[in-house]
């Protein structure tokens, strides 16, 4: 039976979201968002959703729908193809979520769109998301640097 499922992010994942974007792990490897309260929150979430390049699912528990984390896919203007990411609350890491959430949305996306290449931008020193990558089947095919920073790109392409 699956532990977890996914759900599109909407405003009410405010409260989650707000403790998510400032966990310890959100800001050291993806960044301030400047997001402490509900407004903000809210204001962040409808920013998402009126965005098309970019899609937010929620990893919720499937026996209490509790939401332990995200899945993204960002389509950047500096990438051909989409980059996936994932997040998770301090007290859901190291459990197998991320895999499995990311494993989960992989197969879906494969399976409908037309676009057989994911990419996943990481921080050299982020080695759980490497590590979590390449379980996946992404691999390592270039540095690239962002806003000044530099960044490993993996990939994976479905033949």
């Amino acid at each position: 039976m699956p532990r977890i499922q996914l759900s599109p992010l909407d405003t009410t994942h405010a409260l989650f979201i707000i403790e998510l974007v400032n966990s310890p792990g959100w800001l050291e490897f993806i960044g301030e968002r400047n997001v402490k309260s509900r407004e903000d929150a809210d204001a962040y979430i409808r920013k998402i959703e009126s965005n098309p390049a970019v899609d937010y699912w929620v990893i919720e528990l499937v026996t209490s729908g509790e939401p332990v984390g995200i899945v993204t896919l960002i389509q950047r203007d500096y990438l051909q193809s989409p980059d996936i990411g994932f997040a998770l609350l301090p007290a859901f890491e190291k459990q197998g979520y991320a895999f499995e959430a990311v494993s989960l949305f992989l197969n879906d996306f494969f399976s409908v769109s037309t676009n057989k290449e994911i990419h996943a931008i990481i921080l050299d020193h982020n080695r759980p998301s490497i590590q979590l990558v390449q379980k996946l089947g992404l691999v390592f095919s270039d540095r690239i640097e962002v806003n000044g920073e530099q960044l490993s790109l993996y990939s994976k392409k479905i033949t």
